[in-house]
């Protein structure tokens, strides 16, 4: 499998006032194409700073980042929204779908963000939402859908630009156990049959144990 984004010796540091919190500690990471990584660890440990520096919502401190062969160690802030939403899916634990709008809406977003046409973006979110089961849903509001539902319809928005790689940050931490696992077995499937890379942050061994590798940060550093 080939490198789809190589990380090299990358460290984070806060700073606030005289004092500095330093998140990642020399982190040292490798995704390949077609991988489902977990990362884990505790609370604090550094693994939603690492994804937010992969997934380009922040900058790393020292070190380098190479995203498909391209050091993106110091794009500038204003590319970052345009290369995430180019590149970058995102599943959240808490689902993050604006509460006026369908989920059909919903998941139609990214591709107006890239000023796609509202009669493409319609045809490609309603696949979407085919491939994760809820196109019969694609007139429901979110409060109209259950916890799993909302899920399904955040992991069809972040599938719908075809992104490189997608980042799902403890997207089972809302949801009872047994939905969690229709959650996982989604990925999986997502992971096998459409070649989705797949990179879930979580501290849950039930949801690491789906993944094909197991990355454990502990203190800023990988372990």
């Amino acid at each position: 499998m080939s490198s789809l984004i190589s990380l090299e010796n990358i460290t984070k540091v806060y700073r606030s006032g005289l004092s500095d919190f330093h998140a990642l500690k020399g982190v040292s990471f490798e995704l390949n194409i077609g991988e489902m990584v977990a990362i884990v660890g505790a609370s604090g440990s550094g693994k939603s700073t690492l994804m937010n520096i992969m997934g380009f919502l922040d900058h790393c401190t020292t070190g380098k980042y190479f995203f498909a062969g391209q050091d993106v160690s110091c794009v500038p802030e204003q590319d970052l929204a345009g290369i995430r939403n180019q590149k970058i899916g995102f599943v959240f634990q808490s689902f993050f779908l604006l509460p006026r709008l369908n989920a059909l809406q919903n998941t139609m977003l990214p591709l107006l963000y890239r000023q796609t046409s509202t009669e493409l973006a319609k045809e490609k979110a309603l696949l979407m939402l085919e491939k994760v089961g809820m196109v019969n849903f694609a007139k429901h509001k979110p409060n109209q859908l259950s916890g799993g539902q909302q899920q399904r319809v955040a992991i069809a928005r972040a599938l719908v630009g075809e992104p490189d790689v997608i980042f799902a940050d403890e997207p089972t931490g809302s949801l009872d156990s047994a939905t969690g696992r229709d959650v996982m077995d989604l990925f999986h499937h997502l992971n096998q049959q459409e070649k989705c890379t797949i990179v879930i942050i979580t501290h849950d061994k039930s949801v690491s144990q789906n993944c094909q590798r197991i990355v454990t940060i502990c203190d800023g550093h990988i372990v």
